[in-house]
């Protein structure tokens, strides 16, 4: 297991968080925490708590119990768009693109300096990365392949030049070929120095791409750990996982 470290240590931490939709209680004391540069996977089956996790942290859902914190600021309760300001570049389930506005829009919207005022990623290098994009600058988003879409998405939040990047089923009913890109991009950012935070149903994938991982069964931490012992641990990922 990783080494505890202390709240101002970590980039991202919730401790204890609960969440409830309605009358039934979804998250039930998840804690989690992120060093700056980490990779961390979220794994759990369908229904697990695993996108209500991910809105609860970002102040979507409001938090019914617990703390989030970035950085050491407690940001529990606080807006989506002020929690987001903290360094955090989102690509959600479904990607939320802007279906009325062309690529170039969707992208150069969102583009700003970091919190420590780094600009690494740029129009251009967002263009170098994703060279289809490139090629579809004046079409609007919602002309654009579900593939395309996703790697808009990722665009768009990269260039954000975030301190850490969520990633919510960064590659539900792609194509195997996008798929692939999109892992690539994924392992760029890793090596670029990003803390991620990384939710697929592929999980041998996750587990490649990420320092540790963390298992959620009905809204509660079932298992965590190095994603390599975790990778080795077949009947834990039979138990939790269905596999």
């Amino acid at each position: 297991m990783s080494a505890v470290l202390n709240d101002t240590d970590d980039l991202l931490r919730a401790t204890e968080l609960h969440a409830h939709y309605g009358q039934s209680h979804v998250l039930q004391g998840v804690s989690l925490r992120i060093a700056r540069g980490e990779a961390v996977g979220l794994l759990g089956r369908n229904g697990m708590g695993k996108t209500t996790f991910i809105r609860t942290l970002l102040g979507q859902i409001r938090a019914t119990g617990g703390r989030v914190s970035m950085t050491g600021k407690d940001m529990t309760g606080q807006p989506p768009e002020r929690i987001v300001r903290l360094g955090i570049g989102y690509v959600p389930e479904g990607r939320g693109v802007f279906p009325n506005l062309s690529v170039r829009e969707n992208l150069v919207m969102a583009a700003r300096a970091g919190t420590r005022g780094q600009r690494d990623w740029t129009f251009e290098r967002v263009l170098e990365t994703f060279p289809r994009l490139a090629e579809r600058l004046d079409h609007g988003g919602g002309q654009l392949s579900g593939g395309e879409q996703q790697m808009m998405a990722i665009g768009r939040a990269l260039m954000t030049n975030p301190d850490l990047m969520i990633l919510d089923e960064a590659t539900e009913g792609l194509a195997p070929l996008v798929v692939a890109e999109i892992w690539r991009v994924i392992g760029l950012v890793r090596a670029s120095g990003i803390a991620s935070l990384v939710v697929d149903r592929n999980f041998k994938k996750v587990l490649a791409h990420t320092d540790r991982c963390v298992v959620l069964e009905k809204g509660r931490v079932v298992l965590e750990g190095p994603s390599a012992e975790l990778a080795a641990d077949e009947a834990a990922l039979h138990r939790y996982l269905g596999v």
